[in-house]
C-alpha cells in the first residue's frame, strides 16, 4: 500500500522537562524532537498529520512546515483520542502510520517493516524487550499471537513479569483505525482513551496482529527528562560515530565527537577529541582537525591543517591552507589555497588570497587581501567607523607590518610595505614603503629587504 500517513502524536507538556518549551521541541543534536520523527517519516509518507496540545502555537513555528497537517488536541484524554483527531482528514483507503513526537531515534527503515507486515495482516505492532520493562504496557500473547496489551497500571502480578512491551507505533489500515477507535471507552486505571486497546478490539475482529520487534531499545526510546534527553544525545552521537567510521573516517576518540549537523568527508580525514560539527559541513581529502575545534557550515578543501581551539564558522577554507591554532574563522570568510591563518587571529567577512599569512594576533575584517601577502602580528583593519562598515584591500605581495592599523576604507598597492606601528589612513602606494610613526609618507626609493 503506497498511499501512507503518518500520525505523530505531540501534543503533551513534558512537565518533568521543567521547561517553558513543549517536550517535542527540546533538543537532539541540535534537532527538536519532534524534527527527528518528521526526517524519518518524510522518508516514507507524503501526508503527515501531527497532533498538538500544549505550547501548539510554539511548536508550529518552530517546525515552520507547511506541508504538515497541523491537528488540535484540545483536551488530552489519552493516546487514543489524540488519533481520533487526526482520521477524519484520512481516508479510508490508506494505511496510518501511528508515531510519538518524543521518540527521536526511530529509523524509517524499521518503519517500513511495519508497514509492510501492516500491509498484509491489517495491524502491525512494533515492540521490543527491556530487561527493565516497568512502566510500559505489556504485550499478551497466546501460542505467540498477539491477543492484547496491558498498561503497567491495569497488569497483574504475572503480567508484570512480561518483558516484551508495547513502543506505540503502529501500522493500521485506516478503514480498520476509525472503525476500532470508535469503540473505545475509558473504564481504565487513568481513565483515558487508550490507543492500545484497539488491539483486543482487532483479535476479537478476528484479525492477526502483525509483530515486528525491534533489537535496539534506544530506537524505539521516549525522553520524559533532561536525564533521558542527555542519555539519548549520547547514543545518538555514538552511532553518528559508528557510522562516519565506517565510511572511512578517522575519529581519535568517537566517545568525545558530536556532529549536530550533516558532515561528508573525501579519503584519509582525521578528527582529534572535542571537535564540535554542527549545520553542514564538507570536508575534501586528507584533511586533519586538532582537538577541541568548533566548525559548523564550512566547506573545507584536501590536505587542509586545522589546528586545535579553532572556530570556523559559515565559511570556505581552500586546499592546502592551515588555520589556527586558536583562530577565529567569521561568516562570509575565503580563504585561499595554502594560505595560513595563525594563532588567534580573526577573520570576517573577507577573503585571503593564495599563499597569504596572517600568522599572528591579527584582526581582519570586511577586506580582500590579494595573493603571497604577509600581514605581520598585532594588525588591525579598522572596519567600522561607529556607524557604518568599510572595506580594506591589500594588493598582492603586500607586507604589513606588526601592530599596524588600516583605517577604511583603505587600498594598499601591491607589493607596498606598511612600516611596522603604522596608522595608515590614505591609500598606500605600490611597490613603495609608507610608514607614520610621526607623519604618513610614502619612501619613493626604499627597497626591500632581500633574504641573502
Amino acid at each position: 500500500m503506497t498511499n501512507i500517513h503518518a500520525i505523530i502524536l505531540a501534543a503533551g507538556k513534558g512537565t518533568r522537562m521543567n521547561s517553558a518549551k513543549p517536550k517535542v521541541l527540546q533538543t537532539l543534536a541540535n534537532n527538536t524532537l519532534l524534527g527527528h520523527v518528521l526526517k524519518q517519516a518524510k522518508l516514507i509518507s507524503q501526508h503527515i498529520h501531527v497532533v498538538y496540545g500544549f505550547g501548539g502555537d510554539q511548536v508550529k513555528q518552530s517546525i515552520n512546515d507547511n506541508t504538515i497537517h497541523w491537528v488540535e488536541q484540545v483536551k488530552q484524554l489519552g493516546t487514543g483520542h489524540a488519533v481520533q483527531q487526526a482520521t477524519p482528514h484520512i481516508e479510508d483507503d490508506s494505511m496510518s502510520l501511528i508515531l510519538y513526537g518524543d521518540v527521536p531515534l526511530i529509523q524509517h527503515t524499521t518503519l517500513e517493516q511495519l508497514i509492510n507486515a501492516g500491509t498484509t495482516s491489517g495491524v502491525a505492532l512494533l515492540s521490543v524487550n527491556l530487561k527493565n520493562p516497568t512502566g510500559y504496557g505489556r504485550i499478551i500473547r497466546q501460542n505467540n499471537a498477539i491477543q492484547a496489551i496491558v498498561e503497567q497500571k491495569d497488569a497483574s502480578d504475572k503480567q508484570l513479569k512480561i518483558c516484551e512491551v508495547n513502543t506505540g507505533i503502529m501500522a493500521v489500515q485506516t478503514k480498520l483505525l476509525k472503525q476500532y477507535l470508535s469503540g473505545l471507552d475509558a473504564n481504565n486505571a487513568q481513565g483515558e482513551l487508550y490507543l492500545t486497546d484497539i488491539i483486543k478490539s482487532a483479535v476479537d475482529d478476528g484479525k492477526a496482529i502483525a509483530s515486528v520487534i525491534t533489537t535496539d531499545e534506544f530506537e524505539v526510546a521516549g525522553v520524559n527528562d533532561k536525564t533521558q534527553l542527555a542519555e539519548l544525545e549520547r547514543i545518538y552521537q555514538h552511532q553518528q560515530a559508528v557510522k562516519y567510521m565506517q565510511q572511512g573516517l578517522s575519529l581519535k576518540d568517537p566517545s568525545r565527537f558530536d556532529c549536530r549537523g550533516a558532515l561528508t568527508f573525501g579519503q584519509d580525514c582525521e578528527i582529534d577529541f572535542n571537535t564540535l560539527i554542527e549545520g553542514v559541513v564538507t570536508l575534501g581529502n586528507n584533511t586533519t582537525i586538532a582537538p577541541n575545534c568548533c566548525i559548523k557550515n564550512a566547506k573545507i578543501g584536501d590536505n587542509v591543517t586545522i589546528l586545535a581551539n579553532s572556530v570556523i564558522e559559515d565559511a570556505v577554507i581552500g586546499t592546502g591552507a592551515s588555520i589556527g591554532p586558536f583562530a577565529r574563522i567569521r561568516p562570509q570568510a575565503n580563504i585561499g589555497k595554502h594560505a595560513k591563518i595563525g594563532n588567534f587571529v580573526e577573520v570576517k567577512k573577507s577573503t585571503i588570497g593564495t599563499g597569504s599569512k596572517v600568522s599572528h594576533l591579527s584582526y581582519v575584517g570586511d577586506s580582500i587581501v590579494g595573493k603571497e601577502v604577509n600581514i605581520g602580528a598585532g594588525v588591525i583593519t579598522c572596519n567600522y567607523d561607529g556607524i557604518n562598515k568599510h572595506q580594506t584591500i591589500i594588493g598582492d605581495g603586500a607586507f604589513i607590518g606588526s601592530d599596524s592599523q588600516l583605517v577604511a576604507p583603505v587600498t594598499i598597492g601591491k607589493n607596498a610595505t606598511i612600516g611596522a606601528g603604522s596608522t595608515i589612513t590614505s591609500n598606500a602606494p605600490e611597490g613603495q614603503l609608507t610608514l607614520s610613526r610621526s607623519k604618513q609618507r610614502p619612501f619613493p626609493n626604499w627597497k626591500r629587504p632581500v633574504k641573502q
